[in-house]
This record gives C-alpha cells, sequence and structure tokens, in this order.
C-alpha cells in the first residue's frame, strides 16, 4: 500500500513529506523560530537545548490522507492511512537536549494505467502500466546547546534510508512483458541550527541542511508471459545506480508573541535543486521556495480551565515546487488548522490535531491537478523523571 497517492511521487525521491511532530502540523508548517520548552520542535534542532531538568519528551504521530485528482478528462480519489511519526527527546545537561526522531522524508505511490508509446521504425504504439510504491525514512539524531540565556545552536545528523519498487508491464499481441526495479537509497546528511531570542516574546531562527549524495543499489527483474507460461528474461542481483544528489536547503523563520496568548510564526525556505544538475525525463529540478506562516492562541496557559488551556492553531504554506514540467513548475498551497488539547493537569501532555487542505499541479498535457485532505493526530508527551516525592 503506497503511503501516498500522488502522481507527483513518479518523480526523482517522491513526494517530500512537509509534515513534523506534533503542534507545528497546524501552524503552516512552521517552525524554524519557535521557542517552546513545553513539546519538541523538530523543525530547528538548536531549540532542544531548552528541554527542561528532569524532563523527557515523546510523541507518536498518525496521518491520514484523501486525495483526489483530475485532468482534462477524468477524476478519481484514493484515501490512505499512515504512521507519521515517532520521537523521544530529553535533557543531558544544563543547556544540552538531544532528540531522536524517525519521520518518513518521502513517499511514492502512482498508478498510471494505458501510457501510449512509438514502436520504434512503425507506426504502431504499444499500451503500458506504471506503478511505483515506497519512499524514503528520515532517522535524525539532534543536539542543541544554549551559549548564552538567549542564543542556542543546534546540529543534527540524519540517516536517509528507503526503496522504491516501479512496476511497468505491457501487452503486444498474444505475449505480456512485466519488468520490476526496486532501488535502495541511502545516505548521511548533516545539518545545522541556531536560535536567538531578541526579547522574552521574540525569536528569530535559521537552519541549513547540507548537500550530500545517497547511493543508490538498484535491482532488476523482467518476466515474459507467452501462453500462460511464464519465462524469466532477466533476473539480476543488483547493480549500483546513479547516486540521487540532496540539495543545499537553508531557512530562517521568526516567531513573536502578544499579550502572552497569541503567537504569530513565519518561516522562508530555499532548496538549490538547480545546482544538483540532475536530469528527469519527464521534467526538470529547479530551485524551491517555500513560504510558510502560523498563529497560535490560548486564552491563559496557566489556567485552571481546561477550556482556556486548549490551543488554537492555523496556518498557510505556499511552495512553489522544485520541479519543471514542459517549462511550467509543479507548485503547491496547504492551508492549515489545529487544535491543542492539554492531557492530565500539567501544562505540557498535549493531544495535537491538526487538518490541512492542499492542491498542487494545473490541468494541462500531461499535468493532473491534486486536491487533498490530510488529518494528523499527534499524542505529545512528557515525564518528569528523577524527581524525588516528597512526604508530608
Amino acid at each position: 500500500e503506497g503511503l501516498t497517492s500522488s502522481p507527483y511521487s513518479l518523480y526523482g525521491l517522491g513526494v517530500i513529506n512537509q509534515t513534523s511532530i506534533g503542534f507545528t502540523n497546524g501552524l503552516g508548517f512552521t517552525g524554524i523560530g519557535i521557542k517552546t520548552d513545553s513539546q519538541i520542535n523538530n523543525l530547528n534542532a538548536a531549540n532542544y537545548a531548552l528541554i527542561p531538568q528532569n524532563s523527557f519528551y515523546y510523541d507518536i504521530g498518525l496521518k491520514g490522507e484523501y486525495n483526489s485528482y483530475s485532468n482534462s478528462t477524468e477524476d478519481e480519489s484514493k484515501t490512505t492511512f499512515n504512521f507519521s511519526n515517532l520521537a523521544v527527546a530529553f535533557r543531558v545537561a544544563k543547556g544540552l537536549g538531544v532528540g531522536i526522531s524517525m519521520v518518513p522524508y518521502s513517499d511514492v505511490g502512482y498508478y498510471l494505467v494505458g501510457l501510449e508509446t512509438n514502436i520504434e521504425g512503425s507506426n504502431e504504439t504499444f499500451e503500458s502500466n506504471v506503478s511505483g510504491v515506497g519512499g524514503l525514512s528520515d532517522l535524525r539524531v539532534n543536539i542543541g546547546y544554549a551559549v548564552l540565556d538567549n542564543l542556542r545552536f543546534g546540529l543534527s545528523t540524519s540517516f536517509l534510508f528507503g526503496s522504491i519498487e516501479e512496476e511497468e508491464s505491457f501487452v503486444i499481441s498474444q505475449s505480456a512483458l512485466s519488468s520490476v526495479e526496486e532501488t535502495n537509497y541511502s545516505g548521511i546528511r548533516m545539518g545545522l541550527g541556531m536560535q536567538f531570542d531578541i526579547t522574552d516574546n521574540i525569536t528569530i531562527g535559521s537552519t541549513i541542511q547540507l548537500p550530500t549524495s545517497l547511493e543508490g543499489n538498484v535491482k532488476r527483474s523482467v518476466v515474459k508471459y507467452l501462453d500462460g507460461s511464464e519465462i524469466t528474461v532477466e533476473d539480476d542481483d543488483s547493480s549500483s545506480t546513479d547516486d540521487f544528489d540532496m540539495p543545499l536547503e537553508v531557512g530562517i523563520g521568526f516567531s513573536a508573541k502578544f499579550m502572552e496568548s497569541l503567537t504569530v510564526s513565519g518561516d522562508y525556505k530555499k532548496n538549490y535543486w538547480s545546482e544538483t544538475g540532475q536530469e528527469e525525463n519527464l521534467g526538470t529540478y529547479e530551485d524551491q521556495d517555500i513560504y510558510s506562516i502560523g498563529l497560535e492562541y490560548i486564552k491563559d496557559p496557566k489556567s485552571y480551565k481546561y477550556g482556556q488551556r486548549i490551543r488554537y492553531r492555523a496556518g498557510f504554506n505556499y511552495d512553489n515546487g522544485y520541479l519543471a514540467i514542459n517549462g511550467t513548475k509543479v507548485d503547491g498551497y496547504n492551508i492549515t488548522a489545529g487544535i491543542g488539547l492539554p492531557i492530565g493537569v500539567g501544562l505540557r501532555s498535549m493531544l495535537n490535531l491538526s487538518y490541512s487542505y492542499g492542491s498542487k499541479g494545473q490541468i494541462q498535457n500531461v499535468l493532473v491537478k491534486e486536491n487533498y485532505h490530510m488529518l494528523t493526530l499527534n499524542l505529545s508527551l512528557a515525564d518528569l523523571w528523577f524527581q524525588k516525592r516528597k512526604i508530608n
């Protein structure tokens, strides 16, 4: 079962996943400049420096998606459910925090029926069906260190790994041919982060993900069906394929708090895909810009009344895309809304729910317009460790 069902997952490593951990999903996926000491902010490693003494955080997430596609002739839809993340974070020493997270990096899940191809040297064509499933995971270790009370730095190491399986089958007169290609990718990617508190209520942040190459290894098999019997034409053990180059990614962000109850956050990210010099037979890689803004409102975080401790979130995200097909970039946007429901009496355990509506692509030539509704559910829990109980 594909983790996504987007036709755009046909390219490269698939659809790059924007969702993160916990509360940021409701805030238009902003977080580079968000300062929090009560939950995990996985979008900037520097924030891990703020984990309080004796605290241990964990976050488990689920994601459901309903996609509908249309091109100039037809519409279809699909629903997928999936695990979205697993994360833990804890403090090591004063001003030093560590986190380990596992998040999907990209998703592949497509099925294209009836692609027509010309037979070389003749006017005849044959039809083929192509499908793909798989994706990459990002296992990341984050370290955050506070140099000063208002200045934090972060270091992240990502281990990216996963496989993408593509199957192509076609029928010519009485015989059928099916080829399966499974590509495994793996590689390590380093990242840096910084957060600076201009005042108690205003924070700016920046992140950088360094370029890297993912090593590819491909297994191919081709099977021919003739009069109901199966003949293996080719069955490679495995061979290396071209590395997949990941771009330099830079991001800046801010957050500002007003009257203790309203927080505004904004991020800008640039991913230098064109520098990777990669080619796709269906399109070209181009530099990508992502703009996002988020709002969070909480009436009174310290109130005894449950209703006043609920967090309300909204956001918007625009991504101009990294893939151009026939010179047209495939862009997209997301509108997000979310709610944080406190669990228990403490300030820090939350049930985070978010909804996002998005759209990408447009109907023109081969392009498909895709609309999707996505729900994420995150259980964000905080434990206190090593505290001696006082006996009256």
